[in-house]
């Protein structure tokens, strides 16, 4: 389960940012996460809790905002939504593509006190 070294990692960020705006905890952590970052939303809320605890972002609101993934296909130049990385251009049925979004994971933002 790698959901829990993002986890860790995330916290590590905020650490991280915290000291270098002297504050003392996090309000709100605002997350992008894209839907092929091979991130399992569910086990992520899972492992949240128990990476968090002790930690800056113990009492702080988690927001991840999905990103939906697309792609351009690499004959038609189609722009089209994906959902799984090997799937075909909906217009010609090209496998040949550019993943232009999808495959994010940031901090994106936040809130310190």
């Amino acid at each position: 389960m790698h959901e829990l070294s993002v986890a860790l990692g995330i916290v590590k960020i905020a650490e991280n940012e915290i000291k270098k705006v002297r504050a003392k905890k996090v309000e709100l952590i605002e997350l992008e996460i894209g839907t092929l970052a091979g991130i399992e939303f569910d086990a992520l809320d899972f492992v949240w809790n128990a990476a968090v605890k002790n930690t800056v972002l113990e009492k702080a609101r988690k927001r991840i905002n999905k990103i939906p993934a697309k792609a351009k296909c690499g004959d038609c130049e189609k722009i089209y939504p994906i959902q799984f990385i090997h799937d075909n251009c909906p217009s010609c049925g090209s496998f040949l593509k550019n993943i232009i979004q999808g495959k994010e994971l940031r901090v994106v933002s936040l809130e310190a006190s």
